[in-house]
């Protein structure tokens, strides 16, 4: 199945969490702080990253953006007791890929889990879609720019891919949700928000001369136009 690290300091939840995903199948380590976690993703990747934002010794936005870079490829979902739509947005811009807030039901963990497992699998046999000078080759869920390649966290490169899939075409806000995210996901729409502004940010840093536009359309969703 998948490698997952929780990041819990409380032993009763991370006794569960960790047990709980074994028991599916899951290979699982157990970070009971930052400076534990930092070293564990130091060591060895992972596919899936659970990270607690109250550690005891380090700040979990701050952990958060150390071991980003260090799993590129992997999905960060931030356990937070922080209902607050601001601490929804530092985490997600830390780094984070989508977040749960605490307590969390093992059902729902198990779903989300499983969402973004089979998500990172998705669109594999479709042929890459070529607007401008923007490439997004779904077989090996590569974004380049003129031949540059464009690192993207994984909810922002399955966001682009799903609106390259259909250029020119308005995708609304709980379509975007429900297929990067879950069908069943509920919480911050900052959420979708947060991964635009990322995209927009990495794709006008790589250039280009020839470029699409990812357009806001308000009180619907959003639009990739091709370039003109």
């Amino acid at each position: 199945m998948a490698r997952i690290l929780v990041v819990e300091d409380d032993d009763t939840i991370g006794t569960a969490v960790a047990r709980s995903l074994t028991l599916h199948g899951h290979e699982v380590a157990w970070a009971q702080d930052g400076g534990s976690a930092i070293r564990e993703t130091a060591r060895a990747p992972f596919d899936l990253v659970l990270l607690d934002l109250g550690l005891p010794d380090l700040d979990g936005l701050a952990v958060c953006r150390e071991i980003r870079p260090a799993l590129p490829d992997a999905v960060i979902v931030i356990l937070t007791a922080r209902d607050d739509e601001m601490d929804v947005v530092l985490g997600l811009e830390s780094g984070g890929d989508d977040y749960l807030v605490k307590p969390v039901r093992l059902a729902e963990l198990h779903a989300r889990v499983r969402a973004h497992l089979r998500r990172a699998e998705a669109g594999r046999h479709d042929p890459p879609v070529d607007l401008g000078d923007l490439t997004v080759d779904f077989a090996s869920r590569r974004v380049t720019v003129a031949g540059t390649e464009v690192h993207l966290r994984p909810r922002e490169y399955d966001l682009l891919a799903r609106l390259a899939s259909q250029p020119g075409t308005a995708v609304s806000r709980e379509v975007l949700i429900a297929e990067v995210w879950d069908e069943n996901w509920f919480g911050s729409t900052k959420t979708l928000d947060v991964h635009v502004a990322g995209i927009r940010r990495q794709l006008s840093a790589a250039g280009g001369a020839s470029m699409p536009t990812l357009v806001t359309l308000r009180g619907h969703g959003y639009r990739l136009d091709p370039p003109s």
